[in-house]
């Protein structure tokens, strides 16, 4: 059989694994033990993505005609792939954690939502947190004003009950003042009594 003939399935694997991919990194695995890399394996499968070591040839002749074209500069030595068709960032953010304790783990470039990165870019998109967490923070801002706005209402609400519970105090009081004022009124008349037999006596 022709290398053409044998070359064929494994770009056409290559092909399916990268079609709608929304990133594609590589990876230079050099150094990994083999239970680093199961561990690895392991991670990446759990997060839904295509992890696997093939030929830099083949990549290049898939990668052909398509966004990831932009990688063939980077096939040099051995390589492994990490393919996400959901979580565009989850490939460079946990090879990344896991070459915190795997050294010898280094990504070369991948292409993500269409856009070449080398190293360092990618080292940057590691640290953009997954959806979920995205998704879990703006949720939270959102619901962060509303459970505000409720507090604000209920602290006036009770106010509103001190306030009524108040009211009927503050319209005795002036019941009260009127009653006081008459007083001094009434203690006088006694005392203009009693000086009216002092005037017959002069």
């Amino acid at each position: 059989m022709a290398k053409v003939e044998l070359k064929q399935p494994i770009v056409a694997e290559i092909s399916a694994n990268i079609d709608g991919a929304q990133s594609v990194v590589l990876v230079d695995y050099r150094g990994l033990t083999v239970e680093q890399d199961t561990n690895l394996r392991r991670e990446l499968r759990a997060a839904g993505i295509t992890y696997k070591v093939y030929k830099n040839t083949m990549m290049n002749f898939a990668f052909k005609g398509t966004d990831f074209e932009a990688l063939a500069p980077y096939l040099e030595g051995p390589s492994a792939v990490a393919i996400s068709k959901d979580d565009a960032t989850a490939p460079a953010r946990i090879i990344s954690k896991f070459a915190k304790t795997a050294p010898a783990l280094e990504i070369k470039a991948g292409v993500v939502e269409g856009t070449a990165y080398d190293a360092k870019g990618m080292a940057a998109i590691a640290n953009i947190p997954s959806r979920e967490e995205l998704l879990s923070k703006l949720l939270g801002s959102i619901q962060s004003p509303i459970t505000n706005f409720a507090r604000v209402m209920n602290q006036l609400a009770e106010k509103g009950g001190a306030s009524a519970c108040e009211a009927p105090a503050k319209e005795e009081a002036p019941a009260a003042e009127a009653v006081a004022e008459e007083a001094p009124a009434t203690e006088e008349a006694p005392v203009e009594a009693a000086e009216a037999p002092a005037t017959d006596a002069e």
